[in-house]
């Protein structure tokens, strides 16, 4: 009987194997090629390119497990569900299935006595109910009747619930018809259905129907291939197969609670002590594999996601009286996913490390966020802390609201908690309206703008090899159509020399009009070759290499145009740190 993580993950991987797919390896966390994220949000993150249209060169049918990063649902993390960390199982059509297939093998999967063996009875399912620009989903229902689902369990729902992506304002999106398995709990009311959150219906899978692309403009084109993407997220699943009733209680998050009890030494546990337990579990967890990924804690892009995790989880540690606890909880960590991640084990050292300077760093503006309080409660003249000073040692001390509350309570004073609110809310819309200048374009760009600098990166790091030295590598790029944003390793600064000579090389490899060459292979085949792979975790059986002239051979699965006078003027605009032993080139084509 397939109860625990590794034996969900194996099934499933299997079924869809024997279904004619091929697995795909589990990609880093920091992507490759996508400006519009920090991190791998979901296992069709690095299949862009090939919803969009490109041939993956494993084929039509794919499956894999992937590690993602969602901070979307944050503020949510201490319920029985939400994750900022979490594993999800897929498969992919790209251009072959569509919604018949994709929902007879998910029905299968989920009921079949080999399989999941789940009650077909207490299966549930949505579909997405049409608006005026889609139409609604009658032929997922259809399916779904066919399997056996009786038409009372299949309920029709908007956009917010059943149409799926973009993840930015432009990208691949569609339709998508989710499943829930029933609680055994009561209705909340006459009109409870899976979009409920009451916790009747628990959510287990999601076939998505990638027909569609959003336009800048808003408006939705058909895409050149139709193309499923489904996403069961493992710890969710698993708690429902093990009957928990929540994601805390599986195997992979209880050795990490027992742990904060111990250190804690907690002697009941109420509601909000339970919430601060799982905050530091779920918090840390996700520091922990952002870590391995080599990013360190900083006031900028990943390092400020990473560093705002552990703070959080650390305030929470201090509601619950605890000190100098993160590298003890990350060490329980490690054991649990040591074996499953190589990175993890590899970098033990630095994500132990990392974790204890970020800690004493905090704790010392922890101790001037104490001295600020003083400051303030000296210097009100009523028995109310405003709204807004509460707000600042929140977002300057990071001071959650609770601590801010049981300090207060200890001089017997009130906190403006609507005060508090309403800065709150405006600091969000400000953050959010930042995030959305900052991170301009789809889930994907893939315009002819873009491509070329894609293009121009292959060339702009074999001539930073050739400049610098064959001990630069690539850290990862970010490309816009603006512009392009290359990270590599090296140790100092490069000089302006250096820099004049890196963009005259690829300038003059940009006139000498080098075709470039997609070639597919093995991994091992492409190595022998010479081609560039600093990504070695995410490649599978076969991989595009990508040629340019005699010049670049780069193992890839981006745009690229097909000669190299197509680029224009290659000029570099900046190079700076950014982080240790990591540099930074901002580049345009003109």
């Amino acid at each position: 009987m397939i109860k625990t993580r590794k034996q969900l993950i194996q099934a499933y991987l299997k079924f869809f194997q024997g279904k004619g797919h091929k697995q795909v390896q589990n990609a880093p966390l920091i992507p490759e090629h996508d400006p519009t994220v920090l991190f791998t949000t979901a296992g069709m993150h690095p299949l862009v390119p090939y919803i969009l249209g490109e041939r993956h060169p494993q084929g039509k049918r794919l499956v894999s497990l992937q590690r993602c990063i969602r901070t979307g649902d944050i503020d949510e993390v201490g319920d029985d569900l939400h994750l900022t960390f979490f594993e999800m199982l897929g498969n992919w059509s790209l251009g072959d299935y569509w919604k018949e297939e994709a929902i007879k093998f998910s029905y299968e999967f989920l009921t079949s006595k080999k399989w999941l063996g789940l009650d077909p009875k207490k299966i549930s399912v949505t579909v997405f109910g049409g608006d005026g620009e889609i139409p609604r989903d009658l032929d997922s229902a259809e399916v779904w009747k066919q399997v056996g689902i009786p038409s009372e369990r299949i309920f029709f729902l908007g956009k917010e619930h059943n149409f799926w992506g973009p993840a930015g304002k432009t990208g691949p999106c569609g339709p998508c018809s989710e499943m829930f398995y029933d609680t055994g709990r009561a209705k909340c009311s006459r009109k409870c259905n899976p979009s409920c959150s009451c916790g009747k219906y628990f959510e287990i899978w999601n076939d998505v129907f990638m027909e569609y692309n959003k336009l800048a403009d808003g408006k939705y084109e058909k895409l050149k291939q139709r193309n499923v993407d489904t996403g069961m997220g493992v710890e969710r699943t698993v708690a429902m197969l093990q009957n928990k009733a929540n994601v805390f209680e599986i195997e992979v998050f209880s050795p990490i609670e027992k742990r904060i009890e111990e250190l804690a030494n907690i002697g009941g546990e109420t509601k909000e002590r339970m919430k601060s337990i799982r905050i530091i579990a779920d918090h840390l967890k996700a520091a922990c594999f952002i870590l391995a990924e080599r990013v360190a804690p900083s006031n900028l892009d990943r390092g400020y996601v990473l560093r705002r995790l552990i703070r959080k989880a650390i305030r929470h540690g201090r509601l619950l009286r605890m000190q100098k606890f993160t590298k003890e909880i990350a060490e329980e960590i490690l054991k649990i996913y040591r074996r499953a991640y190589p990175q993890i084990k590899e970098h033990g050292s630095f994500i132990l490390s990392e974790m204890e300077k970020e800690e004493i760093k905090f704790l010392a503006t922890l101790e001037k966020g104490l001295k600020r309080f003083e400051d303030i409660i000296k210097e009100i003249k009523t028995k109310e802390i405003s709204g807004k000073d509460a707000f600042d040692l929140y977002q300057s001390y990071g001071f959650p609201i609770e601590m801010t509350q049981e300090l207060a309570q200890e001089r017997k004073l009130k906190i403006d908690a609507k005060g508090f609110e309403e800065e709150f809310k405006k600091h969000q819309e400000m953050s959010r309206q930042a995030t959305e200048k900052r991170f301009k374009g789809g889930l994907a760009d893939f315009s002819e703008k873009a491509t070329k600098l894609h293009t121009a990166t292959h060339l702009l790091h074999q001539a930073l090899r050739n400049v610098l030295g064959t001990e630069v590598r690539q850290h990862g790029s970010n490309i816009t159509p603006e512009r392009l944003r290359f990270d590599f390793n090296f140790t100092r600064k490069v000089t302006e020399e250096e820099i004049k000579k890196v963009q005259d090389e690829v300038n003059k490899n940009i006139k000498a009009a080098l075709p470039v060459k997609k070639e597919e292979m093995s991994f091992p085949e492409a190595r022998k070759q010479g081609a560039l792979a600093f990504f070695g975790e995410r490649y599978g059986e076969k991989v595009s290499v990508y040629s340019i002239g005699g010049y670049s051979k780069e193992v890839c699965g981006g745009p690229h145009v097909k000669n190299t006078k197509e680029l224009g003027h290659f000029r570099i605009v900046k190079e700076e740190g950014v982080a240790a032993g990591v540099r930074r080139i901002k580049a345009v084509l003109e």
